[in-house]
């Protein structure tokens, strides 16, 4: 694997990391919104990752391990999924958008859980951006060597 292949994963990694904090921000906007059904209540969405092995992107030839050399080159997004965590049903019989029986439907969103993603996600692109300026630096470096 070359330094400039460094660029290319940091990239997906910043990219998978926009994606995830663009769905905790949807959760958190969502997060108070209510519904009088259970079918029509905001879920929260959560985006799924998975590794791109080197042998997929036919970059495995030049190892003498081939067949064993599954090296990552990156993260892609598999897609975003909905919780399957159980709604909030609250008995507030006097809103609006009570159901038959008085009750009011809350989404499934944890906001200090979506709260500390969030943390996470901007930590993890924060990483992914500081990775490019060292591998920048570094090729920087080797073109000076020759004078």
């Amino acid at each position: 694997m070359s330094l400039s292949n460094v660029f290319n994963i940091a990239g997906s990694g910043m990219s998978a990391q926009s994606t995830r904090l663009n769905t905790i921000s949807s959760n958190i906007a969502n997060a108070e919104t209510v519904s009088s059904s259970v079918d029509q209540t905001y879920r929260a969405r959560h985006p799924v990752f998975a590794t791109v092995l080197q042998q997929n992107q036919g970059q495995g030839a030049g190892s003498l391990f081939a067949e064993q050399d599954q090296a990552g080159v990156g993260v892609q997004v598999l897609g975003i999924v909905e919780s399957e965590a159980e709604l909030q049903a609250r008995y507030e019989p006097n809103h609006p958008a009570a159901d038959d029986k008085g009750y009011v439907y809350y989404p499934n969103v944890n906001v200090v859980e979506e709260m500390a993603n969030m943390i996470s996600a901007s930590r993890s692109f924060q990483t992914n951006a500081e990775i490019m300026n060292t591998a920048k630096v570094m090729l920087q470096k080797v073109l000076t060597l020759g004078q």
